[in-house]
């Protein structure tokens, strides 16, 4: 048996598991998915990648930076441009020259969370799907292939509504009215996410566009700029909120794609872009945290140690997935042994 288990090898997850691994904790992390990192993701697809997911990473606070430090210094991660375009209604495109860089992998993003989960305990494909508490006050997890789990402690850092669909196997007595009014006060914005790729050799100058008041868009970027020594043109294009709720549950995902593409062509002046050499299309139900908690994790007033934490805790980025994650460590250890965790220096030992 672990001493803490982790539901969710996202950012939050991730981080908040190496920081109670390299201070001495037995972790033992349980994902749904086959890879690791959410929304971190990254798609290998016709001898190349596309991040469908996070696009790129800006660092902020001391924790981004010195990550993003160590993943350049290894040449995994760098800059990509220093102008990011925005275009509102008709209007043209505006080009803002950013002060906070953004950076990307030439691998990938998904590079970022394969780096955080070295060393860690990782049970993949396994959604857990029932929670109960036994007898000895300790938390035991059911998986959807009946794979048990149990251990004294747990982090929930998956998108707050699937937490509280969690919640429903537990007695209701456990958590407060406040506590659930919390978790469920969090929605999300869905998006629809287009990968295309083409035989067009030519490429657009602009590398990004924000689109802020469109109906069906919300993002397009040249995903092969960042790759090395890409030759075609492929892009990401993400669409627009409103867009992804109306068409969510299309049973024609690939006719969705393409009016997302017909929008995107027209919109940069791009016909081509209306016929891809290869396309494919994501569902992203939990794109964007539309209401985040204003706190950094959501501790649980339970027998035992329980907390709550991700990127929906504190704002709806990378950088507040990452905060996340180490508050919940902090939460978890409090309730423990006390030890000294190791903050910024645990990507030393990675």
């Amino acid at each position: 048996m672990t001493d803490i288990t982790v539901i969710g090898a996202g950012m939050a997850g991730l981080v908040c598991a190496q920081q109670l691994t390299q201070t001495g904790y037995s972790v033992l992390v349980i994902d749904k998915s086959r890879g690791v990192g959410g929304r971190v993701a990254t798609r290998r697809l016709f001898d190349t990648q596309a991040d469908h997911g996070a696009c790129y990473l800006k660092p902020k606070g001391e924790f981004s930076k010195r990550l993003v430090t160590l993943l350049s210094q290894k040449g995994d991660l760098e800059v990509w441009t220093n102008t990011l375009h925005v275009k509102e209604n008709s209007s043209s495109l505006t080009a803002n020259i950013t002060s906070s860089l953004p950076y990307t992998a030439p691998e990938g993003m998904n590079v970022i969370a394969k780096f955080l989960a070295q060393g860690l305990q990782i049970h993949r494909g396994q959604r857990v799907n029932k929670i109960t508490i036994n007898s000895q006050n300790q938390w035991h997890l059911t998986s959807e292939t009946n794979q048990e789990f149990t251990a004294p402690s747990l982090v929930v850092a998956i998108p707050a509504p699937q937490a509280m669909m969690l919640l429903e196997s537990l007695p209701g007595n456990l958590f407060d009215n406040k506590f659930r009014e919390k978790l469920r006060s969090v929605e999300y914005y869905p998006a629809i996410t287009v990968m295309a790729g083409y035989a067009e050799s030519s490429q657009p100058e602009w590398k990004a566009i924000t689109f802020t008041q469109n109906s069906v868009l919300g993002w397009i970027g040249l995903d092969s700029s960042k790759r090395k020594n890409s030759v075609q043109p492929h892009f990401v294009i993400h669409s627009s909120a409103d867009f992804a709720h109306k068409n969510f549950d299309s049973e024609n995902l690939q006719e969705v794609g393409k009016e997302i593409l017909k929008n995107a062509a027209a919109e940069v002046n791009l016909p081509w872009l209306n016929n891809p050499q290869w396309m494919q299309v994501h569902r992203w139900r939990y794109a964007f945290p539309k209401t985040p908690l204003q706190q950094q994790s959501l501790p649980a007033e339970t027998p035992s140690p329980l907390v709550f934490c991700g990127d929906w805790c504190g704002g709806n980025l990378i950088e507040s997935a990452i905060l996340s994650g180490i508050a919940a460590a902090e939460h978890i250890n409090s309730k423990l042994q006390q030890r000294e965790l190791p903050g910024i220096n645990f990507f030393d030992a990675l």
